[in-house]
């Protein structure tokens, strides 16, 4: 299919790169995502992708100097042979057209320069190789070889070639082929999709870095589940994911059964996707029972047991964000501690639970004792109207005994009113293990509600415990 499509190309940078193009005499063209979501009406990425015959790293400089961009501004990645720049918003991404041939054992390409329709040919999917040439004697002109537009109105995912190529080739476009359904809400065709499952042990070959980039993307879709589906039904997800594939299936001893934590977790992941976009807190949901597949047990008087599942499965956190190469930084522990607290909100939910135990969980979670509130919520999957109604009245319950409690103890953020430094000079010490013991005294009183979270109560309750301490107060 050849047709004019200029309406799609009024930004100015297409002027400015089909001016540079016509002056080096390069055939240039706009491909992949710009082009596809052009069709989809989806708004436009800001990231453009500009395939030449010729050098593209060469083109990038030519259009940064027209753009009175610094040439050091430019990137260049001679051992792939692209470049890119940003203009204003958008960052550009220029590569010379390229043939590419792979090693079984590699996903390091042997690349060759080549020509458009080679390009074409080592694209992942069909709705991913249309170009629209940028020289002026054909500006608009839309090339589209495997029918490309015509996927994009029956909203199917398809390669190119033969799938069982593209994706031994690359096997990342496995992962690819899945985001983009769940993304797009598009159907991967029959032939494709069983690539996928016949060598979706291929995926152990890519880096985890490039696998979580792509998984993070179908996280933050609206209904995480779709690609999730797809991703155990492909059987990928065992690859990255095994600690989430191990909570499928139900066993039964005795005639009693337990819960089945797989689906389970998909569905929370689903309603907290509903409340929040992020990341993390999706990754907490979809993590909150990983614990249950090592803990659970049967007990004959008791039935199924899951006993400690949220402390074990907190520690699997780390391991996992580990394995897979994602960040060990603040994101990591805010999901572990989530994972650990998940089930601490409804312990406090019976009448006679006392302040005390109210105060401790506004102290342990935090700042994040709202995202934990918004997890626990989210966790309620029964399907049973009158039970879905009690569990959120007791999780409004459990609200309002955080807001009365916080009101009047100031617990959230909680900072002890004395410091280490008022307690080495009110008693003449120097740093040891006294100032430890009397502030976590001090802290534990608050908590306990035995003195209220104010400075003299706690400088009353700091010489009382000096004095059990043997300590003197100096006189000043």
């Amino acid at each position: 299919m050849i047709s004019k499509l200029t309406e799609a190309l009024t930004h100015p940078i297409f002027k400015t790169i089909s001016e540079v193009a016509d002056e080096m005499n390069i055939d240039t063209y706009v491909i992949g995502g710009y082009v596809r979501d052009f069709f989809l009406h989806r708004e436009q990425v800001k990231d453009i992708d500009i395939v030449c015959v010729g050098n593209g790293i060469h083109l990038a400089e030519h259009v940064a100097k027209a753009l009175q961009i610094n040439k050091k501004q430019v990137k260049v990645f001679k051992r792939f042979g692209t470049a890119m720049l940003r203009f204003k918003d958008i960052d550009i991404e220029f590569v010379g057209a390229r043939k590419e041939s792979y090693a079984k054992d590699s996903r390091n390409p042997e690349v060759e320069p080549g020509s458009l329709e080679d390009d074409q040919n080592r694209r992942d999917f069909t709705i991913n190789a249309l170009a629209l040439q940028l020289n002026s004697d054909h500006f608009g002109k839309l090339l589209d070889p495997f029918d490309g537009i015509q996927d994009l109105k029956i909203n199917i995912i398809k390669t190119p070639l033969e799938p069982e190529l593209t994706f031994s080739d690359d096997p990342l476009r496995m992962m690819r082929a899945i985001r983009f359904s769940a993304q797009l809400h598009f159907k991967i065709e029959g032939q494709t999709f069983n690539a996928i499952q016949q060598q979706a042990n291929r995926l152990k070959i890519v880096s985890p870095e490039r696998i979580i980039d792509e998984f993070n993307k179908i996280m933050l879709t609206p209904k995480p589940s779709f690609g999730l589906k797809l991703l155990l039904k492909s059987r990928l997800l065992k690859y990255f994911l095994p600690e989430l594939t191990a909570l499928q299936g139900v066993d039964e001893v005795d005639g009693q059964r337990h819960k089945e934590n797989f689906w389970h977790t998909l569905e929370v992941v689903d309603n907290i996707s509903e409340k929040t976009e992020n990341l993390w807190l999706r990754w907490a949901a979809l993590l909150h029972d990983i614990g249950k597949a090592p803990t659970k047990r049967f007990d004959k008087n008791i039935g199924w047991t899951f006993h400690g599942h949220e402390y074990k499965g907190s520690k699997m956190v780390y391991k996992l964000f580990k394995r897979l190469k994602m960040p060990l930084n603040d994101k990591m522990k805010y999901v572990q501690k989530l994972v650990f607290m998940s089930s601490r909100p409804i312990a406090v939910v019976d009448s006679d639970v006392t302040d005390s135990a109210v105060r401790r969980l506004i102290f342990d979670a935090g700042d994040d004792l709202d995202d934990l509130m918004t997890l626990c919520e989210a966790d309620i999957t029964t399907k049973n109207p009158k039970r879905y109604k009690a569990y959120h009245n007791n999780f409004k319950r459990v609200r309002d005994k955080i807001k009365d409690v916080e009101e009047r103890d100031h617990i959230r953020n909680f900072q002890p009113p004395i410091s280490g430094e008022e307690i080495m000079k009110t008693f003449n010490i120097k740093p040891s293990k006294e100032i430890g013991i009397i502030k976590t005294a001090i802290k534990e009183a608050i908590l306990e509600g035995e003195i209220p979270n104010e400075k003299e109560a706690a400088r009353e309750f700091m010489l009382q415990k000096g004095k059990e301490l043997g300590l003197k107060k100096i006189m000043l």
